[in-house]
């Protein structure tokens, strides 16, 4: 069965919004601030994270990555059955490959590979 693997926050401003969680839930950040966007390291017991701004007019919103072993793959059958294509398969070298697709009722959800798998 496929794991959920990592969750990510998305609104307005990123800063703000990782603000909110800091002091929601004492989440502490390592911030790469060309992405404005900051990493939630996973804690015990728990996945980890990402917080920063929508980018391209997306409207603020939540998702989750479920690791896969083909991220193609995986979102080609997700299309198949209905899905449509929201991030193509993009690779951030020597950290993960990630696609975002749309399920049929239109919530976002995440398909990664580590590059450590």
């Amino acid at each position: 069965m496929a794991k959920v693997t990592h969750f990510e926050i998305l609104g307005r401003d990123g800063e703000k919004t990782r603000t909110f969680y800091s002091e929601l839930f004492g989440w502490e950040y390592q911030v790469i601030p060309e992405m404005d966007y900051g990493m939630v390291a996973p804690q015990e017991g728990a996945i980890g994270g990402g917080i920063g701004s929508a980018q391209g007019g997306a409207p603020p919103h939540a998702t989750f990555y479920v690791e896969v072993d083909d991220v193609q793959a995986s979102l080609d059958k997700a299309v198949t059955l209905g899905g449509k294509v929201i991030v193509p398969c993009t690779e951030i070298p020597d950290m993960v490959t990630f696609a975002i697709f749309q399920d049929i009722d239109g919530n976002q959800i995440g398909l990664a590979k580590s590059a450590q798998r």
